[in-house]
């Protein structure tokens, strides 16, 4: 039932984090590797920044759906900040095996690309538009996107 639910999506974001964090592994191997020059150094730090702060309302997801269930305040949070946690874990993983293998850095950053696009389109963006939010779900997806394009133009 409803707890069932919770959990999948607990561990749903858990995992997409995992590819969120290859990103960003992908995007500072490219700094090591030298792609892009200085460029490349604004790209990671873009990059980090802009999903570091969509983490933020997800964390918040995860800790309101354990509330519901029950969960006290400080195992919200505590299993909030853990699928977290699976972020840094995929920039590590992307940056050793991207870093020490440059002829992977464009596969790498087309595979993290295409699970992001997969999991918003498969999984987020259905889930905005249930129950009569249709209208508000477009709009706040079309102001993230002006967002991440003013970012993208003010750090780079």
């Amino acid at each position: 039932g409803a707890s069932q639910r919770a959990w999948l999506m607990v561990l749903a974001i858990l995992i997409h984090n995992v590819p969120e964090g290859l990103a960003v592994g992908a995007a500072y191997a490219g700094t090591a590797l030298g792609v892009g020059g200085g460029d490349a150094v604004n790209a990671g730090a873009s990059l980090a920044l802009a999903i570091g702060l969509q983490n933020m309302p997800e964390g918040l997801i995860v800790a309101m759906a354990l509330r519901t269930l029950g969960q006290s305040a400080g195992t919200s949070w505590a299993v909030a900040a853990l699928s977290g946690l699976a972020e840094p874990f995929g920039a590590i993983v992307g940056l050793a095996l991207l870093g020490s293998l440059p002829a992977f850095y464009p596969i790498g950053l087309a595979v993290a690309a295409g699970a992001m696009i997969f999991v918003v389109s498969h999984e987020i963006i259905p889930e905005t538009h249930r129950n009569g939010f249709e209208g508000m779900a477009s709009v706040t997806l079309m102001a993230g996107f002006i967002f991440m394009l003013m970012l993208d133009a003010s750090l780079g």
